[in-house]
């Protein structure tokens, strides 16, 4: 905001890593419809390299990330049937421990320290085989709960840009909708996972590539740390 040279103006952090995106996008919605505000900026954007744990320990998990930044202008419509038609959260705590960041935080005293530090407590840790068993189960039921929303099927779907978690993740999502190679954009090969940036991008990309035009049905999907996840069902 203040780069930008905005003031004046309120601006909120949604930590919801990867389904933050899809999160924020269902908040600016509400807003927008609510007629709180007219015009919304969306931003995605994550820099995972300074803090991911490159020893052998973390191995694992720090070949997967990259850094990324994607932004979108949100408004109203006047257009029947246009713009975002839905939204659908999820959240289950449960498996917070599953994929997270330990410290700083609460369950600590002091938030953070040098045995913290040296255990890597600060550094993002992943059960990836676990991740693997919610995000491709959890992924396409929400997509498909954005289907049923707008009473379209799988074959209406002009694009779907999931979140860039992995190929397997994808790969598992676009077999359980139901969708063709060309109607899912994937470009996890380019980046690895951005997080909250990785739909903003892949959904710059598509449109630089004209795989959407006015009047297509776009479909967002989304899973995260927490574990969070989310849907959305867009008509371009």
């Amino acid at each position: 905001q203040r780069e930008l040279g905005i003031s004046d103006i309120p601006a909120i952090d949604v930590r919801n890593q990867c389904a933050g995106f899809v999160y924020g996008l269902s908040v600016a919605d509400a807003w927008i419809r609510a007629g709180q505000y007219t015009r919304v900026l969306l931003v995605g954007a994550e820099v995972h390299s300074r803090g991911l744990d490159r020893t052998t320990r973390g191995r694992d998990t720090a070949v997967l990330f990259g850094d990324g930044a994607g932004v979108a202008i949100l408004g109203p419509t006047d257009a029947p049937g246009r713009g975002v038609l839905s939204t659908h959260l999820y959240a289950d705590g449960r498996h917070a421990e599953k994929l997270w960041v330990d410290a700083p935080g609460l369950a600590h005293d002091p938030f953070i320290s040098a045995e913290l530090i040296e255990e890597g407590k600060h550094r993002a840790v992943m059960e990836g085989r676990e991740v693997f068993k919610f995000a491709s189960v959890l992924m396409p039921q929400s997509v498909a709960t954005a289907l049923k929303a707008n009473g379209v099927t799988p074959a209406d779907v002009k694009l779907l840009v999931p979140h860039q978690a992995n190929l397997r993740i994808l790969e598992m999502v676009q077999k359980a909708v139901g969708l063709r190679d060309d109607q899912v954009y994937v470009n996890i090969q380019k980046y690895g996972n951005t997080t909250a940036a990785s739909i903003p991008i892949a959904l710059h990309e598509a449109l630089c590539e004209g795989r959407l035009e006015r009047g297509d049905l776009l479909v967002l999907t989304a899973f995260g740390s927490g574990f969070t996840w989310a849907s959305a069902a867009i008509r371009w």
